[in-house]
C-alpha cells in the first residue's frame, strides 16, 4: 500500500480500503450457509445497478444465481464467484461470533472473509473505480450460493440459460482464494480433474470365534487399498502434478467386539492430471479389485475433468497486474481443489469455444477452518489487481 513520507497509508488509499472492508463486512454478517445467499447478493445487485449493470436472478429451487452485465461485444470478460459459506463448526471454538465481522490484530475474522466475500467486495470496489473509464466490451458477474454445497443448481445452471441465449464470455476470473501469503503470489490457471468412488466390500457377518463360518471383509480390504494406494498413476507432465488417490473413510463393524462385520464401505478420491481419463480411471480401479478377488460394489461421482489455461492474453494480464500492484512475479498452479471454474471454461459449444480461466484471491490458509480470516492489507491490493486486469483486457 503507497505511504505517505510519515508512514501512514495517503486519505485515498485508506478510503478505497474502508469501502472494500465496508462491503465485505457487510456480506460476511449475512449467514450464508450453503445453499443459502442470506440477502447477499441484493446487496451486490443494488450496488451494480448503481453502476449502470442490468442484473437478473437465475434461480432454481433453493439456489439464487446473480447475473449481471454491462456493456456489448468482445472482449466480454466474467467475474465469477459465490456467497455461500460452509457450516461455521462448533460456535464455542470461534474466538469471535462467525457471522460477526470481526478486526483483531490486523486481520478480519468471519466465516466468508477467506472464501471469499472478500474477494466480491474487492471485484464491486473494483468495478466502481472504472465507473468513470469508458471500456469497449462487455463486463459481466455470475455469482452462485451453490458452490460449497452439491454446484448443481448453481454456476451449472445459469450458464445453460446463458448459453441458450448465445452469451459467452472469452475471459473469466474466479474469486477464489488461491494466494498463500500475498494477493497474486500463486494464481490457480487450471486445476486436476476430479472424481470420487463409493467402494463396497461384501463379506459374511458371523462370530469372531468361528471365523470358518464368515467372511470378513476388513481383512479383505486391506491388500485392495494397499494395492489402490500403491498404483502409480502418472508422472503429471508441465501443468499437473502427478495424479493422487487418497482413501477419505473407512466404516464397518457393529460395534460390538465378538461380530465379524457383514461388509466394509471405503470412499476414495482421485485428483488425476490430464495424462488421464474419468473413464480409464475407472477401468484400472476395476481391474485391480477383479484381480484381488474380492466381492464389490462400487458407485462414482465425478467431479469434473482438468482444465488449463495455458500462457496467453489472460495469464499475461494477470501477472502484468500483479507485477504493477505488488512486485510480485506469481506463479501459475493447478494445484487445490475443484471449483466452479470447471463449468465455466467448457461453456461454450463443445469443441469450438473455452473460456480462458484464471481463479485468483486472497490467502487460503484458514479457508473452511475454525477462525477463518485474511489479513486487512490484503483487501486494497486485492481490488487493484482486479481493476488493473480489467483495464489491460478491456483495453488494446
Amino acid at each position: 500500500m503507497p505511504t505517505t513520507d510519515a508512514g501512514t497509508a495517503t486519505l485515498p488509499d485508506k478510503q478505497e480500503h474502508q469501502r472494500i472492508l465496508d462491503l465485505a463486512c457487510a456480506l460476511i454478517e449475512r449467514e450464508s450457509i450453503t445453499p443459502q445467499d442470506a440477502g447477499c447478493q441484493a446487496l451486490l445487485a443494488e450496488r451494480l445497478r448503481a453502476l449502470g449493470f442490468s442484473t437478473e436472478q437465475i434461480d432454481t429451487d433453493n439456489v439464487q444465481n446473480l447475473w449481471a452485465s454491462k456493456g456489448s461485444g468482445a472482449p466480454h470478460v466474467l467475474l465469477a464467484g459465490h456467497t455461500d459459506v460452509v457450516p461455521t463448526g462448533p460456535l464455542e471454538a470461534w474466538h469471535s461470533p462467525p457471522f460477526t465481522p470481526t478486526q483483531r490484530d490486523g486481520r478480519l475474522y468471519g466465516r466468508g472473509s477467506a472464501d471469499m466475500k472478500s474477494s466480491l467486495a474487492a471485484m464491486v470496489i473494483a468495478l466502481e473505480d472504472l465507473e468513470a473509464e469508458t471500456l469497449p466490451g462487455t463486463i459481466s458477474l455470475l455469482i452462485t450460493s451453490d458452490e460449497e454445497g452439491d454446484a448443481i443448481e448453481g454456476t451449472r445452471h445459469a450458464i445453460e440459460i446463458l448459453r441458450q441465449r448465445g452469451i459467452q464470455p472469452d475471459f473469466c476470473i474466479v474469486g477464489e482464494p488461491s494466494s498463500t501469503r500475498i494477493p497474486g503470489d500463486v494464481v490457480r490457471n487450471g486445476r486436476r480433474g476430479s472424481i470420487n468412488a463409493y467402494l463396497t466390500i461384501l463379506g459374511v457377518q458371523g462370530h469372531v470365534a468361528y471365523p470358518d463360518d464368515a467372511t470378513n471383509p476388513i481383512h479383505a480390504t486391506l491388500g485392495v487399498l494397499q494395492a489402490l494406494t500403491e498404483h502409480r498413476w502418472d508422472e503429471g507432465n508441465e501443468y499437473y502434478p502427478p495424479t493422487s488417490l487418497q482413501v477419505s473413510n473407512i466404516n464397518a463393524g457393529t460395534g460390538a467386539t465378538n461380530v465379524i462385520p457383514g461388509q466394509l464401505e471405503a470412499k476414495f478420491n482421485l485428483r488425476y492430471s490430464s495424462e488421464q481419463t474419468a473413464e480409464g480411471i475407472r477401468a484400472t480401479i476395476h481391474q485391480i479389485l477383479d484381480a484381488s478377488d474380492v466381492d464389490y460394489e462400487i458407485e462414482w461421482h465425478h467431479s469434473g475433468d482438468p482444465f488449463i489455461t495455458p500462457r496467453g492474453t489472460l495469464t499475461e494480464a494477470v501477472t502484468q497486474a500483479i507485477a504493477e500492484v505488488t512486485g510480485l512475479q506469481t506463479e501459475l498452479s493447478t494445484s487445490g481443489g475443484t471449483s466452479d471454474g470447471r463449468f465455466i471454461v467448457p461453456w461454450g459449444t463443445p469443441g469450438q469455444h473455452r473460456v480462458d480461466l484464471v481463479e485468483l484471491g486472497p490467502s487460503n490458509a484458514t479457508i473452511h477452518k475454525l477462525n477463518e480470516n485474511i489479513a486487512l492489507e490484503e483487501l486494497l491490493p486485492l481490488a487493484r489487481i482486479y481493476r488493473s486486469i480489467l483495464t489491460r483486457l478491456l483495453i488494446p
